[in-house]
């Protein structure tokens, strides 16, 4: 999974390097704000690529002895750091979208930003399915971040070849810093957008509620379960953790109160890849912290 990851950052890093070298070249052939806008976003595609692919090789780090968990929240941080350069990249083109309005010059051969942009599209469509595609079969955070920035960059192309019409065709001056500004707005979203999912991992949100339910009702089927109670559920990277308390009957031995719960990982493990679970055995009804409402619920009661 992890070398899955690894080599769609590598392709995002490509991916870049070519379309900022085009854009270069169109941006100094049109003069085009929104053309400009376009070039400083794959200038920082770059950067966030190189980000995510060294988040993503950090992550895949196995735990060592600083760092029991592993290196999963390395992805977190690298998506951060795109959502900072986005921001400031945004921040950026709307400022000189707003000069180029206020002056009122236009561009010039706007051929080549519209060809450039077509190649960018067409780029931009085969990374973004492919990296869909490692989301789905690895779940990296740093990836999925680095998919919503290429995925604003389709609208970005798509804006860019509308600008260069608008202006430069059909006689529309502002076209180009308009579409520029409204680039760096859907950037500024972009941006938020990522930042969300990377803050939740880092603050170690809950799973979502189907996820956590779906949990619950496997855990349930194990006959011996009396009881499940204080279900805490993370995500750090590519991994899950699962830590959870079950009522068993007092009167089992050690041994065969470990080989339910052998048996009990086993089968959470095998619906949930990748997560690492964390059982603790308490005699049926116990309650060992009465004073939170989160630890003393039996979560399986309603499908007994």
């Amino acid at each position: 999974m992890s070398n899955l990851a690894r080599r769609a950052a590598v392709a995002s890093v490509c991916a870049a390097v070519l379309l900022g070298a085009l854009k270069g070249y169109a941006a100094w052939r049109t003069g085009s704000v929104a053309v400009l806008a376009s070039l400083a976003d794959s200038v920082l595609d770059l950067v966030a690529s190189l980000v995510t692919l060294g988040g993503v090789h950090w992550a895949a780090q196995p735990a060592d002895e600083e760092h029991r968990f592993g290196h999963g929240k390395a992805e977190a941080l690298a998506a951060l750091f795109q959502v900072v350069v986005i921001a400031i990249s945004a921040l950026a083109i709307m400022t000189q979208a707003f000069e180029r309005l206020m002056a009122g010059a236009a561009g010039t051969d706007p051929e080549y930003g519209i060809a450039v942009s077509l190649v960018a599209l067409a780029a931009t469509l085969a990374l973004t399915a492919y990296q869909r595609h490692v989301i789905r079969r690895t779940g990296s955070i740093a990836i999925s971040t680095d998919n919503i920035h290429y995925q604003s960059d389709l609208m970005l192309n798509a804006a860019v070849i509308a600008a260069l019409v608008l202006d430069d065709y059909l006689g529309l001056r502002g076209a180009d810093p308009l579409f520029g500004i409204a680039i760096a707005l859907w950037l500024l979203f972009g941006a938020w957008r990522g930042s969300v999912a990377a803050i939740d991992q880092l603050m170690d949100k809950e799973w979502p509620e189907e996820q956590r339910q779906r949990f619950v009702e496997i855990a349930a089927r194990e006959p011996a379960l009396k009881g499940m109670h204080d279900l805490r559920t993370r995500t750090s990277g590519n991994r899950d953790f699962v830590q959870f308390h079950i009522w068993m009957d007092p009167r089992m031995t050690v041994a065969e109160a470990h080989d339910v719960v052998e048996g009990l990982e086993h089968r959470l493990c095998a619906a949930f890849p990748g997560t690492e679970i964390i059982i603790h055995i308490d005699p049926e009804g116990q309650v060992d912290d009465p004073g939170n409402p989160l630890a003393e619920t039996d979560l399986t009661a309603e499908l007994k």
